[in-house]
């Protein structure tokens, strides 16, 4: 697959995102849909919204940048593989929402599993996001980037310890979402105990369907979160005279990585008369806490974040009604997906037969969303070069057959030592990674404008060791 370096406007595969001073050109085209890709051809629009990604070429024959700063200099610097964050997309896809909702008292609490560095904890806290937490791990996280922040957590998870219960009364977050009677019960008793009056909400389930993938589809019955919301009315009313319990809102979630706003509506819009029920029965709720799944296209071709956003909102708004309360929300994915990126370098390019393979440093131990959920993720290179496109499989040197990044997936001539990156893995890569096969977690990188900057170095063997005893 050799060929020498040409103008990537001239190839006519990837999303090229060109900044100017007043707005922003996007020249794209659409590599394909859903998991196989072809070639198309190349659009150039205009429009005042923002990019999906923050990943372009600043000139024709320059390699892939984030912001201002080359993917190349970074790699070069930090070594490979190596996830880039833009800490700008980030605070722009936080305040699509702080504006769509900015009628309303709301609070939005960044789903901390998503993406769990510090630095982007702290960034989103500066800019007045709250978090949501799902175990006392990623509670000490908060503690550590954002302590400020303790009184914008909510706890959710279907599995909480009394030590991590306890954790979280003593810092004093603002909602412990409940899952089931049992909790609530556990609640309760560590309140007593340590005489600290627990807000919490419970986590219904509505029943609602939300077309995604199985393994993160959580608002049906027969899933193991939350409780039916045919028992809620009676579960409230239970608990009214606890001391040391303060009903403070209801919570539903009913998935991940959902495009359409309807489901969201749904299941609001039942919350919501649960909340009406509720207050007639002497029990006001101060808060709806809506969950978080706003899904993300991690296809090529353009995707109007902004408008996604305002869609969301004006559903959700409509299913409030009358409730007057704080609505909360629970971003993840949205806000950092499309922000990152894993650079990996390519190693061996292999042929068996018909099948040609691209062999690079980065494995599934470092991004197993393709491997787990099958997922699409666009693949570009940092620099490109000429020649044809071909079906290639892009894996990497886990021994594994599932360690695929794309499987017969079009792409541009490569050669040992090149530069790919690995789109819109922001949310559920570096979270998602291990030490399978002994090996280390990449470096992790955050780019502000023109600056970048290393926010967590590459782990060692002797970090891998340090644990075990022998």
């Amino acid at each position: 697959m050799a060929g020498h370096r040409v103008p990537l406007l001239r190839m006519g595969l990837i999303p090229i995102l060109l900044q100017g001073a007043g707005a922003r050109l996007a020249r794209q085209n659409a590599v394909g849909s859903r998991e196989s890709s072809s070639q198309g051809k190349l659009n150039l629009t205009q429009s005042q919204a923002l990019p999906s990604r923050p990943f372009h070429y600043p000139q024709p024959e320059s390699a892939l940048h984030c912001g201002k700063v080359s993917l190349e200099v970074l790699a070069k610097r930090f070594g490979t593989p190596l996830y880039v964050y833009s800490a700008d997309q980030i605070a722009e896809r936080l305040a699509m929402f702080q504006q769509a909702l900015e009628g309303r008292d709301h609070l939005v609490c960044y789903a901390v599993k998503a993406n769990s560095a510090l630095a982007i904890l702290k960034l989103l806290a500066e800019r007045g996001a709250g978090f949501d937490i799902v175990s006392g791990g990623e509670l000490e996280r908060v503690l550590a980037a954002a302590s400020e922040a303790l009184d914008r957590v909510v706890y959710s998870g279907a599995g909480k310890t009394a030590g991590e219960i306890d954790l979280a009364l003593k810092a004093g977050i603002l909602e412990f979402n409940v899952e089931s009677e049992a909790e609530l019960e556990l609640l309760a008793a560590r309140a007593a105990k340590l005489r600290k009056k627990a807000r919490f909400a419970l986590r219904v389930n509505p029943d609602v369907f939300a077309e995604t993938h199985p393994y993160i589809s959580t608002g049906l019955r027969e899933h193991k979160f939350g409780i039916d919301i045919r028992q809620a009315r009676r579960i409230y009313k239970s608990v009214a005279g606890n001391r040391w319990l303060e009903a403070h809102g209801v919570s539903v979630h009913i998935g991940s990585q959902i495009r359409s706003a309807a489901p969201f509506g749904a299941a609001v819009e039942r919350v919501a008369k649960l909340a009406g029920q509720l207050r007639r029965d002497g029990i006001a709720l101060k808060a709806v806490d809506a969950g978080g799944g706003l899904g993300i296209d991690y296809h090529a071709g353009s995707f109007d974040a902004a408008a996604k956003v305002q869609e969301y909102a004006a559903a959700v708004e409509q299913a409030l009604g009358g409730f007057e309360g704080r609505l909360l929300l629970e971003p993840g994915r949205f806000l950092v997906a499309q922000a990152g990126a894993l650079v990996t370098r390519v190693l061996q390019v292999k042929r068996n037969g018909r099948k040609t393979f691209v062999i690079t440093d980065a494995g599934m131990n470092d991004l197993i969303r393709p491997a787990l959920y099958q997922a699409h993720h666009e693949i570009v290179p940092v620099r490109a070069r000429a020649g044809k496109a071909r079906a290639v499989d892009v894996v990497g040197p886990v021994c594994e057959t599932g360690d695929f990044f794309a499987r017969e997936r079009k792409l541009q001539p490569v050669e040992p030592g090149d530069l790919l990156a690995v789109l819109d893995a922001g949310a559920y890569g570096m979270a998602q990674s291990s030490n399978y096969n002994t090996r280390m977690r990449p470096a992790e990188v955050l780019v502000e404008g023109a600056k970048a900057r290393l926010i967590r170095r590459r782990e060692t063997i002797a970090d891998l060791l340090a644990p075990e005893i022998l």
